[in-house]
């Protein structure tokens, strides 16, 4: 049975005089004050259908002092293991249990199981903490849009033909040493040979026909598949139940990116980006183009944070939304957390539109300014121009944050898989974030 916490701490635990050991000790302080959180987090390690008995797991409180540290250093999951055995400062931060050295593959299952609404609840509660101290009030904020990347590579149609081609193999060859897939060719050296062809090949009729080929490859692979499913549809041992379910996550998503390279390759029709798959693997990962700048493979993030720095919220998008239609749900979140309006805020140009400027101001902001006018007065926006310029750079010190978020905390790119994984691993960076931001705020 696992422990929410752990009940005895060592006398050993001690914190180094390093600028890192003292920031430690603060955060470690905190979470002793907040233990009411340790029970989310250890409602989140409960799994579905086993027995709460055996031996005991990690306490909560340890996974998430874990997790936090993970964040915190941006470790690897070994490296986390290696510095939880060598150093005194983290195993006296994780609070584990005396001569607990958890394994990679541990800590793994156990900090990816916290779901993003607890850490959504650990950052709200770390809020409410800022606004007691009055280091974070809400009265005035700046909003801006970024996009964290998921784990995947550059997306073209011929490598998504090759992945499908290379993981039904994988299947087929998996179905064969359970029961006997029945009949099949491996068209693996085939496919790769063509999608790599593609790839150095000018001229677009000469490209055409290689897709032709490999679109075929694909077809008849995904053929060899649905019979393998059917000649093992009678079977019903738990081996052969886990590869029934990958074949039905699969076979969707082929199907699909075989459609899409027929409409986008051989009828030379656009396709429109949200119908567009660019992951086989990743299939959440939306298409973000922002400006002229480079194309993002993965999920918009719109945030809010403070004259702290700290992230008051954040709202991980579905699509790629325009910011305009964003600005005033993000109000709204706002409001229904701290009671009322924001008294000034900031926000990025494409946040602009008349609409939005005059539900803000019925809302209650009293100062509005965006960074690009689009068409809108000053008077209209704020008191004085004087205002004005003070909201504009206060509205820049927002990218100086999400740009540490990016560089410090790994907001650049989600390393984990799956959409839940993915919203839990930005929470945790901004949670972390948020509690260093904190710790550095308070008066020693």
């Amino acid at each position: 049975m696992r422990q929410e916490r752990t009940v005895q701490a060592s006398i050993f635990d001690v914190f180094a005089t390093h600028e890192i050991g003292h920031e430690l000790k603060a955060m470690s302080q905190w979470l002793d004050e907040h233990r009411d959180l340790l029970g989310l987090v250890a409602r989140d390690l409960v799994r579905v259908g086993v027995k709460a008995t055996g031996r005991q797991g990690l306490p909560g409180e340890a996974v998430l002092r874990c997790a936090i540290l993970k964040q915190y250093r941006q470790l690897s999951y070994q490296e986390l293991a290696f510095h939880l055995e060598d150093s005194a400062s983290f195993r006296a931060f994780a609070r584990l249990p005396w001569s607990w050295s958890p394994q990679k593959s541990v800590l793994q299952k156990t900090i990816s199981a916290i779901r993003p609404e607890t850490w959504e609840q650990i950052n709200r509660t770390l809020l409410s903490g800022a606004r007691e101290a009055k280091l974070e009030d809400g009265t005035v904020v700046r909003l801006d849009s970024t996009a964290t990347s998921a784990l995947i590579h550059e997306p073209s149609d011929s490598s998504l033909l090759w992945d499908a081609v290379r993981v039904m193999v994988r299947l087929l060859k998996r179905a064969d040493t359970l029961v006997g897939a029945g009949s099949w060719r491996d068209h693996c050296r085939a496919a790769k040979k063509r999608a790599r062809k593609i790839q150095f090949t000018r001229g677009r009729p000469n490209r055409v026909q290689l897709y032709r080929e490999l679109i075929a490859i694909t077809c008849a692979t995904l053929a060899y598949l649905k019979q393998a499913s059917e000649r093992l549809a009678m079977a019903s041992t738990p081996a052969i139940a886990l590869w029934q379910l990958q074949v039905h996550h699969y076979e969707p998503l082929v199907e699909r990116i075989i459609r899409q390279s027929e409409r986008r390759v051989l009828a030379d029709e656009p396709v429109p980006a949200g119908e567009k798959l660019v992951s086989l693997f990743e299939p959440h990962a939306d298409i973000i183009v922002k400006g002229s700048r480079n194309t993002e493979y993965g999920h918009k993030l719109n945030l809010t944070t403070g004259r702290s720095g700290m992230t008051l919220d954040l709202v991980i998008e579905a699509g790629n939304p325009a910011d305009s239609e964003r600005l005033l749900p993000m109000l709204e979140r706002h409001i229904a957390f701290y009671g009322k309006a924001p008294r000034q805020a900031a926000a990025d140009g494409g946040f602009a539109t008349r609409d939005n400027l005059a539900t803000a101001k019925a809302w209650g902001v009293s100062d509005m300014a965006f960074h690009k006018k689009a068409g809108l007065r000053i008077e209209d926006m704020v008191r004085s121009k004087w205002v004005y310029r003070k909201l504009r750079n206060f509205r820049a010190g927002i990218e100086a944050g999400i740009s540490c978020l990016k560089r410090a905390y790994g907001l650049a790119r989600c390393t984990w898989r799956g959409l839940d994984h993915f919203k839990t691993y930005v929470w945790s960076s901004v949670v972390a974030y948020n509690l260093v931001l904190f710790t550095r705020l308070q008066p020693t």
